[in-house]
């Protein structure tokens, strides 16, 4: 990717805008990209940044890893400075409890917006939080040597920063069931053969094919984007009927749009 000034650059997160593409990176190889609620944070504040001009936005990691997960200092009874420790969170009321897991998931939310398609390139290990950040793309293109894994089961805990919607989505009830309640790994042929992954290059190719794939999204009109993936989104919730009517009323906008009828 291009050098560019960030737009923000904190917590392990960068965010850099070129016209239509921006791109949040994962910016603490060191510690593979490990997570906490300050780099949450800096995850919403990223999505709250992006100027109305992005259309696709890339989310990458320095490093041979993605992302180990969640940091296992949040698992000791100090947490991290100035945060509450789990067993704090435990023992606060259920609405404070509540409060605060639905502010971690706000990182994990955004990436999903209308306007955008965003595309999560993925190499080396990709655990728990960090499956979960790749699952809340839209998209995802892999390095050969990826291994995803859902390991919040062996904790004791649930995937609960977004994740299992899309895993049910793409992989079904059955198979997403099996990773997250064993926690195994997934490896690049199964993601790309389940529909996990888009598609799955060596690692060295992993930046030019997310490069592709972006410059093939930004020769489609933007709306057209925007109404199809509307429209497929929609499409699990909707009757066939229901989807057909939706397809109509699309098609409708798209057609005065183009022939610049006002509705």
């Amino acid at each position: 990717m291009a050098s560019l000034d960030p737009v923000l650059d904190k917590d392990g997160v960068r965010l850099t805008v070129d016209d239509a593409v921006a791109t949040v990176t994962l910016t603490n190889p060191d510690k593979r990209n490990a997570q906490s609620p300050a780099l949450w944070r800096a995850l919403t504040e990223a999505g709250r940044l992006l100027p109305g001009s992005v259309r696709v936005v890339v989310l990458r990691a320095e490093g041979k890893s993605f992302s180990a997960g969640l940091d296992r200092q949040a698992f000791t009874p100090e947490g991290f400075d100035g945060e509450p420790s789990f067993i704090d969170l435990a023992r606060g009321s259920d609405a404070e409890l509540d409060a605060t897991i639905a502010e971690y998931q706000d990182a994990f939310t955004w990436w999903r917006r209308s306007d955008l398609v965003s595309i999560a390139a993925v190499q080396g290990h990709a655990i728990g939080a960090g499956f979960q950040l790749a699952l809340a793309c839209d998209l995802r293109v892999v390095a050969d040597d990826v291994q995803f894994a859902m390991r919040e089961t062996s904790l004791g805990l649930v995937p609960d920063l977004t994740g299992t919607h899309p895993l049910v989505g793409l992989v079904g009830y059955a198979r997403a069931l099996e990773i997250c309640a064993t926690g195994r790994f997934v490896t690049a042929e199964e993601s790309v053969s389940t529909g996990l992954a888009n598609v799955a290059v060596p690692a060295d190719q992993l930046d030019d094919a997310v490069r592709d794939l972006t410059a093939a999204l930004l020769a489609v009109p933007r709306d057209a984007v925007v109404e199809t993936k509307a429209l497929l989104r929609g499409a699990t919730d909707r009757t066939y009927e229901d989807q057909r009517v939706a397809e109509r009323a699309a098609q409708a906008r798209r057609l005065r749009d183009l022939a610049g009828v006002g509705e």
